[in-house]
């Protein structure tokens, strides 16, 4: 790494603050960022670490909506009963990430934020149609993200919340790959309570997680595996390297779709 400054700020404006300074960079459980770091593809000169912000973390149930502060780890997710008790599918998606190591210390927030195109985050909030919540506004999970390691974020915003609508089912299929126990393909699915199903797709975009309509609109007519069968899903504008080709994943798709479906049947 070289030379930069480093702070750790216990409250939100505090923080704000220093993001305000020329070059700052905004660090949650550091997970990307740290190797990115050692490996000199940003340079920050001051880095602002949020871990220390209290007023970021927990989990709490509001009516119809889970809230998830963006300081909470992947762990307490994993491990809240407050979750599994309202959406199933969060559980199962923040068990599956990395290891124990990177669990306990990688935050919702700072998956959010980065939006890596093989995160599980982002597919879970595209599902759900969740509301991600920042220091200036809220913005609709449909319009958060804008590509690979894009969002709609400005500069010096940070993320406070996420806020999900609560469904009648959900549950996230995850295809990995193996040495990175990255997405290779995953889906998430919801059920919604006015009828309708949802589906993001992670690890499979060229430009990053998506929403399929043709498997939504298929789902939400017939909540049937075979109704999977009838969708096209086209190779067209997804990933292509060493690990999978834009046809392999195409396919992943529907059979992770098709899992999630069997799952919740």
């Amino acid at each position: 790494m070289y030379s930069f400054d480093y702070t750790k700020p216990t409250d939100l404006s505090a923080a704000v603050d220093s993001l305000g300074t020329e070059g700052a960079q905004a660090m949650g459980g550091g997970q990307t960022l740290i190797p990115v770091l050692k490996q000199r593809l940003s340079q920050p000169s001051i880095l602002v670490d949020l871990s220390g912000i209290e007023s970021l973390k927990g989990i709490r149930r509001m009516g119809d909506m889970l809230v998830i502060g963006a300081g909470t780890t992947h762990g307490a997710v994993a491990g809240s009963s407050d979750v599994s008790g309202a959406i199933a599918g969060l559980t199962e998606l923040a068990g599956k990430i990395g290891d124990p190591q990177v669990r306990n210390r990688g935050t919702i927030g700072g998956s959010l934020a980065n939006n890596d195109p093989a995160a599980c985050y982002p597919s879970a909030a595209l599902a759900l149609g969740a509301t991600i919540e920042t220091n200036k506004r809220e913005i609709a999970a449909d319009d958060f993200f804008q590509g690979l390691y894009a969002t709609a974020l400005e500069e010096g915003e940070v993320i406070t919340a996420v806020k999900f609508p609560i469904p009648v089912a959900s549950t996230y299929q995850k295809f990995e790959q193996p040495a990175s126990r990255f997405s290779l393909t995953s889906v998430f699915l919801a059920k919604m309570a006015d009828g309708s199903v949802r589906v993001g797709v992670t690890g499979a975009g060229a430009d990053g997680v998506f929403r399929h309509a043709g498997l939504e609109q298929a789902l939400s007519a017939n909540f049937a595996a075979s109704a999977v069968d009838g969708v096209e899903v086209s190779a067209e504008g997804m990933s292509n390297d060493l690990h999978a080709t834009p046809e392999f994943r195409a396919n992943l798709v529907k059979v992770m779709t098709k899992r999630a479906v069997e799952a919740l049947s």
